[in-house]
């Protein structure tokens, strides 16, 4: 009978630990979140690796992210729409492009900003972007790259003995 009063015990300890940790965790993730966005529009050749809900980040720092994702049927472009933070103004001259953690990482979207005095009104368009960057493709050159460059200099060496 003890052990089993033990186990209720070890059981509500547990739960009640359970519960200030998803408290603690809600606290801590509306910490970083500021009064409002507000949307900006970008258009993407590929947009490989993001999906609605992706982060966007300036400097590193997360500044909003993706909300929304379309094809456009005419550029066959991927229209992105992206919520800024409202204490975030943007130069209109800013570039936004794919970038990934690492060699192997996660895909996020980066703001670069401009030096313009003129900022990006909400509801208004990024033009300068830049899209994901396919591994393979870059792989594929470089392998490629070094196969023609190893027979040219294998030839080239042979010639000259």
């Amino acid at each position: 009978m003890a052990d089993t009063r033990a186990e209720v015990v070890t059981g509500g300890v547990v739960l009640l630990a359970a519960a200030a940790f998803a408290v603690w965790a809600g606290v801590g993730a509306s910490l970083g979140k500021t009064g409002g966005t507000y949307d900006l529009k970008a258009s993407f050749r590929s947009l490989q690796g993001i999906a609605p809900g992706s982060e966007v980040r300036m400097s590193g720092v997360a500044v909003g992210e993706i909300t929304k994702i379309v094809l456009n049927p005419q550029t066959f472009f991927a229209d992105a729409t992206v919520a800024i933070q409202s204490n975030i103004q943007l130069p209109d001259d800013s570039a936004i492009l794919v970038s990934q953690d690492g060699l192997l990482g996660g895909a996020y979207v980066e703001i670069v900003p401009g030096g313009s005095p003129m900022n990006i009104e909400p509801g208004g368009e990024i033009t300068d972007t830049q899209g994901a960057v396919s591994l393979m493709s870059l792989l594929m050159r470089f392998v490629g790259g070094s196969g023609n460059g190893g027979s040219e200099g294998a030839a080239a060496e042979g010639a000259s003995q």
